[in-house]
């Protein structure tokens, strides 16, 4: 049986719903989509991310090399759907010592990319974007803008919007974030592929 799922802009515990309400309920945050806890890195899971999620399941394909998808996370529910999918990669950063990548679709509000990010509001925040982009990467074949979000200094944020979701990019430590500028990540959504995706031990990254 899984565990019960959390809020997905605190990681705090959920009023289920009731006859009085159809909605999961945070007593800080009111009503919530649930983030569900955990996928494992499998291809069954894979498999239930596919079917399951209404938002892209982005993966960076082919993945850099020495890198391996290490889980996989969603908020929504039967009813609702995957509103948010979360892609955790495990491997060698650019510069010395293992990385750990979360790569997240999610719709506007949803708030688990922010939360994850160490950010207090739901999205990225007012005028992120209000530069040039630091970085570019391909999505779809399509070349996507990517900003510096702050954030707390063990990691590094990107976001930035794709096919009318938000797309963010959370790497640890922070100096991993330069391999979102330089790597030349290309993502697809792998709810419209089949792949062989090689998978490594669990990231603890998804359990905050």
């Amino acid at each position: 049986m899984r565990a019960a799922p959390t809020c997905p802009r605190c990681f705090g515990p959920l009023h289920a719903p009731s006859a009085w309400s159809s909605a999961y309920r945070c007593d800080t945050h009111g009503d919530v989509l649930p983030y569900q806890p955990p996928w494992p890195p499998t291809s069954t899971a894979l498999e239930a991310m596919r079917k399951s999620s209404v938002v892209p399941v982005w993966l960076p394909w082919p993945l850099p090399t020495g890198w391996l998808v290490t889980g996989f996370g969603e908020v929504g529910d039967q009813r609702s759907g995957a509103r948010a999918s979360l892609v955790a990669l495990t491997g060698p950063s650019l510069l010395e010592g293992p990385a750990d990548l979360l790569v997240i679709a999610e719709e506007p509000g949803v708030g688990i990319g922010a939360a994850l990010a160490g950010l207090d509001g739901p999205d990225p925040g007012e005028g992120f974007d209000s530069g040039p982009p630091n970085a570019k990467i391909d999505v779809l074949g399509h070349p996507t803008a990517l900003w510096c979000v702050d954030a707390p200094d063990d990691r590094a944020v990107y976001a930035g919007e794709a096919m009318g979701n938000w797309l963010w990019t959370i790497c640890w430590p922070a100096d991993a974030g330069c391999m979102i500028a330089l790597a030349e990540l290309s993502l697809l959504d792998a709810r419209d592929h089949e792949l062989d995706v090689p998978f490594g031990a669990f990231s603890p990254r998804l359990e905050d």
